[in-house]
């Protein structure tokens, strides 16, 4: 029989990914100037110039060579430059052997869950949340359990998530600068949270893992992103090109377990036969090598800056509430009434497509992606307008 778990994720999929789709049947329809999607985190700008010049430069090689499985880990140049980058940037011991190259953050998120956790486990998320996070802790048949943000500021609230630890918590998700509301956690937020969680492995006797979720970490508007391995020992970090270097599509990614940890070469070791078991392994070999010669290539945050002011422009202009985004590419928005997803209905209506709140574990609010074109945003004025005129 059709496994019924899975029968229910394919007819209610990803509801931001219902959102993009219903985007491009709609631009097909009636152009796309006419749509506003804001759905998705499709970076607008494009790759840097040096990400094609390495692509060009790698197809003169044979392509039986090129095109070839590299080790299941990934190719050892293309991780030895993701631990050199470690190094050089937050000063952390990092090495080759702690690396595993994945399929983007989705891919590492679901590796390293399924690495260090039982069925039977609770895996802590930090509300508002990326979808995913839920599915990615069942999958693994543990208990999702979700712990709202401090409401005043979104930081962590540590006092919450005291409470929410206990003898079966495996491993807590962290995710800064934040996805959907773009809060990015100080410093002194993660202290306090590595100290809570020393404090409560030495109460219950074992490890109790910080998955650090980091796609948005080059993306912010000023804001320090501290390297959450840096201060908590149990941590481990997925990270993504995606956004950094507008590289969605290509699924190229990683884990570092940190070398850090007690037990760092086998909680490496676990992560590679999690991959293994999962089915993946030998992440995409182009951009692999890709990788190693445009890693420290600057992400142009400047756009997403302008997008930032033009977006938040309107919204001072009409009178929405939203919390002001210090990192990523995501505007987070008070609905004009209680029911989310009632009110991005409403703004479907006008062409203005936006992810409801509900979908990140939390009422009353809404996503608006702000990666795309300035004049999509400029132009989304009308929509926004409309949408506020429903309610008054």
């Amino acid at each position: 029989m059709i496994n019924e778990r899975m029968l229910g994720l394919g007819k209610q999929p990803n509801p931001i990914r219902v959102q993009f789709a219903y985007g491009l049947q709609r631009k097909a329809e009636i152009g796309e100037e006419n749509v506003y999607d804001l759905s998705i985190g499709n970076p607008s700008i494009p790759a840097p110039p040096a990400v094609r010049e390495r692509i060009e430069q790698l197809l003169e090689e044979p392509p039986e060579q090129l095109h070839a499985y590299t080790m299941a880990a990934g190719a050892m140049s293309a991780r030895q430059a993701v631990a050199d980058n470690l190094r050089r940037r937050f000063g952390i011991e990092a090495t080759a052997n702690q690396v595993y190259l994945t399929a983007g953050a989705t891919a590492a998120l679901y590796i390293a869950t399924a690495a260090i956790t039982h069925p039977g486990d609770e895996v802590i998320v930090n509300a508002p949340y990326f979808t995913e996070y839920k599915v990615m802790a069942e999958s693994a048949q543990c208990t999702c359990v979700e712990v709202p943000m401090r409401a005043a500021d979104f930081q962590l609230d540590i006092d919450a998530l005291r409470e929410a630890v206990n003898e079966k918590t495996a491993a807590m998700v962290i995710n800064s600068p934040n996805n959907p509301v773009g809060c990015v956690y100080t410093e002194q937020n993660i202290r306090d949270l590595a100290k809570m969680l020393e404090e409560k492995e030495a109460e219950f006797g074992h490890q109790i893992f910080l998955i650090s979720d980091e796609p948005y970490r080059e993306i912010t508007y000023g804001a320090e992103v501290p390297f959450t391995a840096n201060f908590y020992r149990d941590t481990i970090v997925c990270y993504s090109w995606a956004k950094s270097l507008s590289l969605p599509g290509e699924r190229i990614g990683y884990i570092y377990a940190s070398d850090r940890m007690e037990n760092a070469a086998d909680v490496a070791a676990a992560v590679g036969g999690a991959g293994r078991a999962l089915g993946f392994i030998c992440a995409p070999v182009l951009f692999q090598r890709v990788i190693e010669t445009c890693i420290d290539e600057p992400t142009n945050v400047d756009a997403y800056a302008e997008n930032r002011a033009i977006l938040t422009g309107i919204m001072d202009d009409l009178g929405y509430e939203y919390i002001q985004p210090d990192g990523a590419f995501y505007l987070w928005v008070k609905a004009l009434e209680p029911d989310s997803k009632a009110f991005c209905d409403r703004a479907k209506a006008h062409d203005l497509l936006l992810v409801n709140s509900d979908c990140f574990g939390v009422p009353g609010w809404a996503r608006a992606g702000y990666c795309v074109s300035a004049d999509t945003i400029r132009n989304s004025r009308k929509a926004w307008a409309a949408l506020k005129a429903d309610y008054e």
